[in-house]
């Protein structure tokens, strides 16, 4: 099976971005060390000077071993909480699987 690199973008409803950062940013940021088949995990704001960002304020990218690590991941207790905050938060939310 092929690895897979899960891409998430999130816009925040109006006065929500603070709060569910503080409570998502580190969460995220430990996917790599507690999840199996989670490989990496990079994220943060958009850097780039395009201005293509289309309105999102934040984004992360998780690279799994394969797609049967990615479906494992999302049902992953340590997910769970993160797509909660996530979904009651935001105002749209794009995810892209390569």
């Amino acid at each position: 099976m092929a690895p897979i690199t899960h891409i998430v973008l999130v816009a925040w409803k109006v006065g929500q971005q603070a709060q569910a950062e503080a409570t998502i940013r580190s969460s995220i940021r430990g996917f790599s060390g507690t999840i199996p088949g989670v490989q990496s995990v990079v994220e943060g704001h958009s850097s780039s000077p395009e201005g293509l960002d289309e309105g999102f304020d934040y984004g992360f990218v998780v690279s799994l071993v394969n797609a049967r690590a990615r479906d494992a991941y999302l049902d992953d207790p340590r997910h769970r909480p993160v797509a909660e905050v996530i979904n009651a938060a935001a105002s749209r939310i794009a995810v892209f699987d390569i």
